[in-house]
């Protein structure tokens, strides 16, 4: 992906008819995927997810692309030891020949409990970055500044119907 690339994508995320939480609820679930250790099935973790708990698919997705290459052994090897410190394990060092299911084996245990502290700690922070920028965003431009304002009064997204509410009587 290119920096002009990226650029739009942030741009097309920031500009979303959705509610700010809504928005930073979609890349913070998309950031905890991209920490795991399932390498090459992330982009398919973020849709289901997407789908599973109604989030929106394009910050769910580009949440989930925020580990790339050059992050991932960082990420990986902090994982594993974070693990292994809360399992009470003697670190071993932590040596890969590949990126493959087979090599990270004798680590998983403590790979996935690592991964999945790493993994809430960035989504939290990377929900409350999401949110303010959206904000920050929309208060620059004075049509999306009055939609932002309503939604967060409303708490509903910025351009859908509100659903009717079926009272039974007894």
């Amino acid at each position: 992906m290119t920096k002009t690339q990226l650029k739009e994508r942030m741009l097309a995320i920031l500009a979303l008819d959705s509610h700010p939480g809504h928005i930073a609820a979609g890349f913070a679930v998309g950031v905890f995927i991209s920490v795991t250790p399932f390498f090459g099935i992330h982009t398919p973790m973020a849709i289901a997810a997407a789908f599973l708990f109604r989030l929106n698919k394009l910050t769910t997705i580009t949440g989930a692309w925020v580990n790339t290459p050059f992050t991932v052994l960082p990420v990986l090897a902090a994982s594993y030891k974070l693990g292994e410190w809360l399992l009470g394990a003697e670190p071993r060092p932590f040596k890969l020949q590949e990126l493959s299911w087979n090599a990270l084996k004798p680590y998983a245990t403590a790979t996935l409990l690592g991964s999945s502290v790493i993994g809430i700690l960035a989504a939290l922070i990377s929900y409350a970055l999401c949110y303010y920028l959206v904000i920050w965003f929309r208060r620059k431009d004075p049509g999306l500044a009055e939609l932002t304002e309503e939604s967060l009064l409303t708490g509903e997204d910025l351009e859908q119907e509100p659903q009717q509410v079926r009272r039974h009587d007894p």
